[in-house]
């Protein structure tokens, strides 16, 4: 069994809808990962759980031993105090960004998995790197197109 992995991610928009991007950092021994995307219309909370998921989709290895720093309290307390798994059994009725939890519980149940809240801000470096590739990917001229965020709005405008 490896060692363990430490993921730190972040998520902005600019504006909220508007253009968004996440950066995350997986650090496992003296290796390093970086990854960031940019997507035309999101949320900052779509981009905190894209952050989460594509650190977690990284891993190669099942069963890792993982811990995600977020300074998304909304990440870290569904997880911590079990939220999620309650929106779940209900079928994320009534709750936000239910196609990011259900493909983010694919994922996290592959892994041994434990979420560090940390303040934004606060001078810990890898969360300001990853503050800056979230930043930096939202900012170029290659945005993605977040189909779920599109789609939840387009059900919301018909109610």
């Amino acid at each position: 069994m490896p060692g363990e992995i430490t993921i730190y991610t972040d998520g902005a928009a600019s504006g909220n809808p508007g253009p968004g991007g996440y950066g995350v950092v997986l650090i496992y021994g003296k290796h390093r990962l970086e990854k960031s995307e940019g997507f035309r219309l999101t949320t900052n909370n779509r981009m905190e759980l894209m952050a989460v998921i594509a650190g977690l989709e990284a891993l190669k290895i099942p069963g890792s031993k993982v811990v995600i720093y977020t300074d998304s309290k909304y990440i870290a307390d569904a997880v911590e105090k079990g939220w999620v798994f309650q929106w779940e059994s209900k079928g994320f009725k009534k709750k936000k960004n239910p196609d990011l939890w259900i493909r983010f519980l694919r994922v996290f149940r592959k892994h041994n998995v434990r979420f560090v809240w940390i303040k934004g801000h606060s001078n810990i470096p890898e969360n300001e790197v990853c503050d800056r590739l979230a930043v930096n990917a939202y900012s170029n001229n290659n945005l993605l197109v977040d189909t779920g965020y599109l789609a939840e709005s387009e059900e919301n405008n018909l109610l």
